[in-house]
């Protein structure tokens, strides 16, 4: 029989940890115009050192546009209805009166204030609500939340006290507020179903199916829980019940359905072919450190020991005043640079409007242009838009995919947009099946095989043939 042993020795290992700048900068990057000015008027109140310099012309709106730009060389129903990619231009709505309703987050500090906690768990909880996206999400994992709350609120929180209160954050409505991902959100929301089997295939077909589940093939959802059709169409119309977006259950205010879009891109296409953008600033007010703060801290260091004791705190608040302001400029500057890379590849759509023109396009090729870090971009297109003079737009739009025609790479919403124009095109009493498709896409000069043909029209949310016909 062979004997066990224990074995005691040390192991090093490193971790890497961002800087208390490169986490602020990251912040920045992320959030919308919108966001940011509110972030940035709520630092003017909370840290004395920050000042917004005086505005002359009473106007905050708009940064230098940028130069000419020279030319260089998948998503299933149920996630698209509530992810529309292009918004068109309209009249904006005027806001309702904040005072005449409740926001969002107001609605869940409402909930806070009626739930059992400690003065600790108060405030890890006041800081996983600020932290929610404008989907009612939280894309951010304990331990990065731990990490700020002790930069930023020198609050000492372990990942595992973080996960046990955001877990009771995710119990408040509306329900799947709080979820990390996609996946978590569904089942907060079937969790509160009542027992049975819906709520059981529901669970399954999110637990287990989650991927058939997003690119809608419903086939196969059928075949694995031997479903006849009936109980497949009743499932399928249970789950898309289901909200994605809780916090878009509320809108802004609640009785507010429309979302409002603040572009943080305006780009403009002269008639003689220039592309040029601007960054909008909205009313973000410009910074800088207070001169009487600092004489204050000046005039400290000649006083006595008991008035020194003070002079740490002062520091710090100067300190985080400095770094807010340069994480701004960061912001601006990586702004400017993703966008500018962004209309160098798509510059032939900024032209003409043609969603067929837009190239092949992923995050790391504008990563690689830009010189800056995949994960940078990401936060940089993400919940952001750009104003054209086709439309409004999220920056996730310029991006597509690779797909290999006979050696020349094009991009799948090309084909996509070709495959549309052929079904609407079609007679409506004799639909194309999907290889009369493969065939019609092929004289397009599309060498595209017939399963890709079923995905990509599975992907539009266009049925088959036998049910288009009229």
């Amino acid at each position: 029989m062979a004997k066990q042993t224990l074995r005691q020795g040390a192991r090093q290992t490193q971790r890497q940890r961002l800087t208390p700048l490169q986490l602020l900068i990251g912040q920045m990057i992320e959030k919308p115009i919108d966001q940011l000015t509110d972030y940035v008027n709520q630092q003017l109140i909370d840290n004395p050192a920050l000042e917004a310099k005086p505005n002359e012309e009473g106007d905050w709106d708009d940064t230098n546009p940028s130069p000419d730009l020279p030319q260089e060389e998948n998503h299933d129903d149920f996630a698209d209805r509530y992810d529309e990619e292009r918004i068109p231009v309209q009249e904006q709505t005027p806001r309702q009166d904040p005072s005449d309703s409740v926001s969002f987050y107001d609605k869940l500090k409402e909930q806070m204030g009626e739930t059992e906690l400690n003065d600790r768990q108060r405030q890890i909880m006041e800081y996983l609500i600020g932290s929610l996206d404008n989907d009612g999400l939280l894309r951010k994992d304990t331990e990065a939340i731990s990490d700020e709350m002790a930069i930023y609120h020198n609050i000492d929180a372990t990942p595992d006290e973080i996960a046990e209160v955001l877990q009771r954050l995710q119990e408040f409505d509306p329900p799947g507020v709080g979820a990390q991902n996609l996946q978590q959100c569904l089942l907060l929301q079937v969790k509160r179903r009542k027992e049975g089997r819906m709520k059981d295939l529901l669970t399954r077909i999110i637990e287990k199916s989650f991927d058939d589940l997003l690119k809608n093939h419903w086939k196969k959802l059928q075949q694995q829980l031997h479903l006849d059709d009936e109980e497949k169409e009743a499932v399928r119309a249970e789950m898309r019940k289901l909200n994605p977006k809780p916090g878009a259950a509320l809108g802004e205010v609640q009785g507010i359905n429309i979302h409002q879009v603040t572009p943080d891109f305006v780009i403009d296409t002269s008639d003689d072919g220039q592309v040029t953008f601007t960054l909008k600033r909205g009313r973000l007010p410009d910074l800088e450190v207070s001169e009487a703060y600092m004489e204050t801290v000046n005039s400290i260091k000649n006083l006595s020991h008991r008035d020194k004791e003070v002079l740490p705190m002062l520091k710090k608040d100067m300190d985080n005043a400095k770094m807010l302001i340069d994480a701004l400029l960061q912001r601006q500057v990586t702004l400017t640079k993703t966008m500018a890379a962004i209309i160098r590849r798509q510059k032939k759509f900024f032209l003409d409007g043609d969603e067929a023109d837009l190239t092949p396009m992923a995050l790391k090729d504008v990563a690689a242009d830009t010189g800056l870090d995949i994960s940078t971009i990401s936060r940089v297109t993400n919940e952001k838009y750009a104003q054209t003079r086709w439309g409004i737009f999220r920056l996730r739009f310029f991006f597509s995919d690779r797909y290999d025609n006979d050696g020349d790479e094009v991009s799948t919403r090309k084909i996509k947009s070709a495959l549309r124009d052929i079904i609407d095109h079609e007679d409506k009493s004799h639909p194309l099946t999907d290889m009369q498709l493969e065939e019609e896409i092929k004289k397009r000069g599309y060498q595209t095989k017939r399963r890709t043909i079923v995905k990509y029209r599975e992907q539009m949310n266009i049925p088959k043939s036998t049910l288009r016909r009229q």
